[in-house]
């Protein structure tokens, strides 16, 4: 099989860089390529479900950020032509060629995170010795590329972008029929606005509950709102908010969704925002534009460059430029026309395909070097 490629794989199920690693991985196995891959993870179930005899499993059940990682990492890549960290938690020690993806610097960039004790002690060293020991760091925008340069003092030579894609799982469907299925799916009875992604602050989600309970003054607005993600720590704020401005009636929030009826949660949505303040790279808006739901998108961060002409665009501190832009597509048919046809001609651009050979054409770069 040629050279060996372990890749820390221990994200696989979690998050967006599980997104990111699962759709990596499954198209390595269907790839041609001259390299075979060990895959460092918790469960040898979790190999087998990619059906390719180019992986083999290893055991890495070290926990994430933890100190166990650091030397468990380094024995399973012993031997390994090159180790690929999907994460900046690469272990300190280890000697060989490292290839690192850098998704965002919100740790370090967020106000919210940045003085914290986490950051000063772990995000910041860590970030600062990831992006000096590694051969190459691959990111995921240009955005996130300007930040490492600037903040981390990496030359430009040494980053390549490689653009997440968006799986054919999200297409284009019938509004109705995606709607209906959502509302059985999750118990819906009206209409509904969408958000996709963590709670956490860098996210902006107070600023949409407040530009939502605006437009529903304003306008008599029939839709609720409807939350999809989880964690503990900033939800009951949120909640609280929703109760504070009147609204808790109208907000729901589900922890997740299931993989099957995702899709159908977009295609349902009369639009999909994402307020945040910092992205990486944003997936949901890909995934929202795919499936032909009109995307309505804080102008920051990367999301510009991954939305381009096919969303509507609100400054992420203004409550009232954010309910004037959700306003603006659900009063204009015409406008609700034009970016439904314009996301799925804008998501046709991002290929994990083409995330996958780039970041094969990284593996042999590092190792012609």
């Amino acid at each position: 099989m040629g050279r060996v490629i372990t890749i820390d794989a221990r994200m696989l199920g979690f998050s967006g860089i599980g997104t990111y690693l699962k759709n990596l991985l499954e198209n390595y196995a269907r790839m041609e390529c001259d390299f075979s891959f060990r895959l460092a993870c918790p469960r040898q179930e979790s190999v087998r479900e990619f059906g390719s005899d180019r992986f083999t499993w290893v055991r890495a059940d070290a926990p994430i950020y933890g100190l166990r990682e650091q030397w468990q990492i380094p024995r399973v890549a012993k031997g390994s032509d090159l180790l690929h960290c999907l994460h900046y938690n690469v272990p300190c020690f280890y000697r060989g060629r490292l290839l690192v993806t850098i998704h965002d610097l919100t740790h370090i960039m967020d106000r919210t995170f940045r003085r914290t004790l986490p950051s000063l002690v772990y995000a910041r060293p860590m970030l600062a010795m990831a992006s000096r020991k590694a051969d190459h760091i691959v990111t995921v925008s240009e955005f996130t590329k300007r930040q490492i340069v600037e903040r981390l003092r990496i030359a430009p030579e040494k980053v390549t972008v490689i653009y997440h894609g968006v799986s054919s799982h999200f297409r284009v469907c019938n509004h109705e029929e995606a709607f209906q299925a959502a509302s059985s799916a999750l118990q819906l009875r009206r209409p509904y606005l969408l958000y996709v992604g963590v709670l956490k602050p860098h996210k902006n989600i107070p600023t949409l509950i407040r530009a939502f309970a605006l437009l529903r003054g304003r306008r008599k607005a029939q839709q609720q709102l409807l939350i999809v993600g989880d964690d503990p720590k900033w939800k009951k704020g949120l909640v609280s908010l929703c109760s504070q401005l009147g609204i808790a009636g109208h907000v729901s929030f589900f922890p997740r969704v299931a993989h099957a009826i995702l899709p159908q949660v977009y295609a349902g949505a009369d639009l999909m925002v994402m307020p945040s303040f910092i992205e990486g790279f944003g997936l949901p808006v890909l995934e929202a534009m795919a499936c032909g739901t009109p995307v309505v998108c804080s102008r920051a961060a990367s999301l510009p460059e991954v939305a381009g002409n096919a969303a509507e665009y609100f400054e992420p501190t203004s409550v009232e430029n954010l309910a004037a832009a959700m306003e603006a597509v659900l009063s204009s048919t015409e406008r609700q026309a034009e970016l439904r046809r314009k996301g799925p001609e804008r998501a046709k651009l991002f290929s994990w395909e083409e995330c996958a050979r780039r970041t094969l054409e990284v593996y042999r770069k590092v190792l012609q070097k």
